[in-house]
């Protein structure tokens, strides 16, 4: 016996939760979205200006970097505000799997950047144009270090919001941050290189930041696709949710459970055994109980059938 029909009322309540859960994610997001945005608008400016007046083209290049995170966190901003529009009749599970779609975009454009870094530093290294390098001046120096602060910052800062609401397009976007710290490391390594006589220390670097890149791309690949893909919650969070479950009044055991991650969301199917000879008022309340406690106790469930065996 499914129960349904009877709890109809209940999964109203637990959408509309949903829905303001939903308008706090977008805000942070949104938030936190527009911090990046104009922190990577005045290092792009300040990068350009400090690359153009000591001539170093690391720091220029450094700075369409720094420019390509403005247009990775677009990407986010509308992964998000599409991800959080509200369930319809074409899509009664909601939006959320278009976040994991923004994440796999910019899992494309940061792994796309890593190559091109590792491309261009493999190319200096086989073709020798190292030497005729131009010695830059000291503000590029200054220049890649404010880089890696100011890029540093904004991804610790990304990273603790993308964990707090659990959104794989934010945590992206963070790993931008970290892969532009770590090519103003290389600007900063081959600038001072450059300056002590030692070119070739810039070529090097960056081919070590591209395997951190890469690294960082694959992971963030592989962890929207497990989203969109019904991977299943780990074994620990399903032991508490049997658990739970089997701790309300009236459930005798846990016949089947199955859980699916839903982009940052979490699908739960339960089968429990209660008493066999039990008026079917009273299981239903059993039912009840087993989906308020598992939603209340687990704020990432978005929706809980819960099916009733006799025991």
């Amino acid at each position: 016996m499914d129960s349904t029909e009877g709890m109809q009322n209940t999964y109203m309540n637990e959408k509309k939760a949903a829905d303001r859960g939903g308008e706090d994610y977008e805000q942070v997001a949104m938030r936190v979205s527009r911090v990046s945005i104009i922190a990577n608008l005045a290092l792009t400016l300040f990068k350009l200006f400090a690359g153009a007046l000591a001539h170093s083209g690391a720091m220029i290049s450094d700075a369409i970097h720094s420019a390509s995170d403005v247009f990775s966190t677009i990407v986010v901003i509308i992964g998000v505000r599409i991800s959080n529009k509200a369930s319809d009749k074409e899509h009664p599970y909601g939006h959320e799997r278009l976040e994991c779609v923004a994440a796999i975009v910019l899992a494309t454009i940061l792994a796309v950047t890593g190559l091109g870094i590792g491309y261009s530093a493999a190319a200096k290294i086989a073709g020798g144009d190292r030497l005729q390098l131009v010695v830059p001046g000291l503000l590029a120096l200054i220049a890649a270090v404010v880089s890696i602060a100011v890029k540093e910052a904004m991804y610790r800062y990304t990273k603790v919001y993308a964990k707090k609401i659990d959104s794989g397009a934010l945590m992206a976007d963070a790993w931008h941050h970290r892969s532009d710290a770590l090519s103003s490391v290389g600007a900063l390594i081959g600038i001072a290189g450059a300056r002590l006589g030692f070119p070739i220390l810039d070529p090097i670097a960056s081919l070590v930041i591209c395997i951190f890149i890469e690294k960082a791309a694959y992971d963030i690949f592989m962890d929207a696709v497990d989203k969109m893909v019904d991977k299943a919650c780990d074994d620990e969070e399903e032991a508490e949710m049997a658990a739970c479950a089997l701790a309300q009044e009236g459930v005798l055991g846990i016949d089947l459970l199955h859980t699916r991650v839903f982009a940052n969301k979490i699908y739960v199917d339960i089968e429990i055994s209660v008493d066999g000879e039990m008026k079917l008022r009273n299981a239903h309340g059993i039912a009840e109980r087993v989906h308020d406690a598992i939603e209340k106790d687990f704020p990432k469930v978005k929706h809980i059938m819960v099916h009733v065996n006799p025991a």
